[in-house]
C-alpha cells in the first residue's frame, strides 16, 4: 500500500500514532525494515513535555518484582546498545541500582526482586545498612534497614533517547507529522485503517497507538476501551551543595519501598541536582484537566527521605515537574491486537506508568507484530482482554506495600476515561 514518498502523499504501510518514548521507537524499528512507509502522527511539538515520555533521566535496571518483566529486562540493554551504535551517541549509563527499606516492614516486596532475578540467572548482592553506607558513603543507613544491590542498573537520557529515536526513523525514511492530533479511525471491509486527523486523511495496512494519557481519545471511534488511570505525577530536583558526591560514577539509581510511598532516586544528569520522585502517588486527572502545578505534601515527604537517608543530597529545590501516567488497574503493560474487538489491523501498547526503559524494545515489539503478526518475545501476560481490564470489579493495585488500595472503588469507576 506504500505509495511513492512525495508530498502530499496519504498511504503509507504503518501509522503510529503518538510519537513519546515507545512511539518513536516503535517508529524507529519500523523504519529499519519498512523504509518509506512509516509514518508518524504526533498532536504536539516532538519533545514537548505534556505527556510521560520527557525530562533528563529514566531508571533502566534488570531488577524487577515479577518473572513477565525479568525475562525481557536484559533485552531493554540490548536495544538501546543498538540505538547507541547506530547514532552514535550514548543514552544508557550503568550506575549500579539498589532497593532498600527498613528491616521488617517491606522484606517480601524486596525478596520478590531478589527471587524474579534469580529465576532469570540475574546476579545480586544483599546489603546490610552498614554495608550500603560502606559502598557507598553518601547514605547514612545502619543495620535497621536492608538493600538489594544489582550493578547493571542505571538510566537513560529520555529527552535524547525520543529524539534519536525519531532521527534515525527519519533517516530510514520515515515520515513524521508533528501538531497533528488524530480525530477519528475507520476501517475498510479488507481492514485497512483511515486515520483523521487535523491535518487530512492518512491511509494504511496497519495502526499502531502509543499515545499514553491519550489512548482512549485516540481509541474512541473504535469500540475498543483500555481501563486507564491518568494521574499527575512529578519529580523533584535539589541544589545540593555535594554535586561531585551525585554523579552517575559515584550514586547509583536506588528506590525506597516504604508502606506508604515508593520513592526512587537517580544521580545528577544534564543539571545540577539528584533526582527524586515518588511513584504511582499522584491525583487521579485526564489529559485535559491535569494541572502542572506541584504538589507539596509530596514535595516534602521526599525531603524528608533525603533527612533521613542521604543528607547530603538536599539543597535548594531547583524545580519540580510534572507528568502524567497511564496506569492499568494491574500496572502491568498492554502490548496486544485488537482483533478481539473487529480491529485486526490494530495494535495498542500503554506502559502503565513504567514502561520508557522498556521504550526501544517495545518499539521492536511492536514493529514485529505490525511486520510480522507475532514478536519473538514473551507478551503473553500484557494482552487487552485480561482480567484487570475486562472485569469492573477488579481491585486496582498501584503500588505493591502494604497499602495496595490507591483510589476507593468510587473513584476507581470515575477514573476510567
Amino acid at each position: 500500500m506504500a505509495a511513492e514518498n512525495r508530498e502530499g502523499r496519504t498511504s503509507y504501510d504503518y501509522i503510529v500514532i503518538g510519537c513519546g518514548g515507545i512511539g518513536s521507537g516503535a517508529l524507529y524499528w519500523l523504519s529499519k525494515r519498512a523504509k518509506g512507509g512509516v509514518l508518524g502522527l504526533e498532536q504536539f511539538k516532538l519533545g514537548h513535555d505534556n505527556g510521560g515520555s520527557q525530562d533528563h533521566s529514566r531508571i533502566i535496571r534488570l531488577t524487577y518484582h515479577d518473572p513477565m518483566y525479568t525475562k525481557l529486562t536484559p533485552h531493554t540493554y540490548t536495544c538501546w546498545e543498538e540505538v547507541e551504535k547506530e547514532s552514535g551517541l550514548r543514552v544508557l549509563y550503568k550506575t549500579g541500582s539498589l532497593q532498600v527499606a527498613r528491616k521488617g516492614e517491606m522484606d517480601d516486596l524486596i525478596k520478590k526482586y531478589a527471587d524474579s532475578m534469580k529465576k532469570e540467572n540475574i546476579d545480586y548482592e544483599w546489603l546490610t545498612g552498614s554495608q550500603l553506607r560502606q559502598r557507598f558513603p553518601q547514605f547514612t543507613t545502619d543495620d535497621r534497614y536492608i538493600a538489594l544491590y544489582q550493578k547493571d542498573g542505571g538510566l537513560v537520557d529520555a529527552a535524547l533517547c525520543n529524539a534519536v529515536h525519531t532521527q534515525l526513523a527519519r533517516g530510514n525514511g520515515a515520515t513524521i507529522i508533528e501538531n497533528c492530533p488524530v480525530t477519528r479511525l475507520e476501517k475498510d471491509q479488507q481492514g485497512n485503517i483511515c486515520v483523521y486527523t487535523t491535518k487530512g486523511k492518512f491511509y494504511c495496512r496497519k495502526v499502531i497507538v502509543t499515545s499514553g494519557a491519550w489512548i482512549n481519545q485516540v481509541l474512541s471511534s473504535t469500540g475498543v476501551h483500555v481501563p486507564v488511570y491518568v494521574t499527575q505525577e512529578q519529580v523533584t530536583y535539589h541544589a545540593t551543595p555535594h554535586m561531585k558526591d551525585f554523579t552517575k560514577d559515584k550514586y547509583p539509581i536506588w528506590f525506597f519501598h516504604d508502606p506508604k510511598y515508593d520513592f526512587y532516586m537517580m544521580p545528577i544528569n544534564n543539571n545540577s541536582g539528584p533526582k527524586i520522585g515518588i511513584d504511582a502517588a499522584g491525583p487521579v486527572v485526564t489529559a485535559h484537566t491535569r494541572t502542572f502545578e506541584p504538589d507539596p505534601v509530596r514535595e516534602k515527604a521526599c525531603e524528608e527521605l533525603y533527612k533521613e537517608l542521604v543528607p547530603k543530597a538536599l539543597g535548594p529545590r531547583l524545580y519540580t515537574k510534572t507528568c502524567l501516567y497511564d496506569i492499568t488497574p494491574d500496572r502491568n503493560f498492554v502490548v496486544d491486537t485488537c482483533d478481539k474487538y473487529g480491529w485486526k489491523n490494530l495494535i495498542v501498547c500503554c506502559g502503565a506508568g513504567h514502561a520508557f526503559k522498556f521504550a526501544s524494545l517495545l518499539g521492536k515489539i511492536l514493529s514485529e507484530m505490525a511486520i510480522d503478526g507475532q514478536t519473538q518475545y514473551d507478551i503473553s501476560h500484557f494482552n487487552i482482554d485480561r482480567k484487570a481490564l475486562t472485569d469492573p470489579n477488579y481491585e486496582p493495585i498501584f503500588y505493591y506495600g502494604t497499602d495496595k488500595k490507591a483510589f476507593d472503588k468510587t473513584t476507581h469507576q470515575k477514573a476510567k476515561l
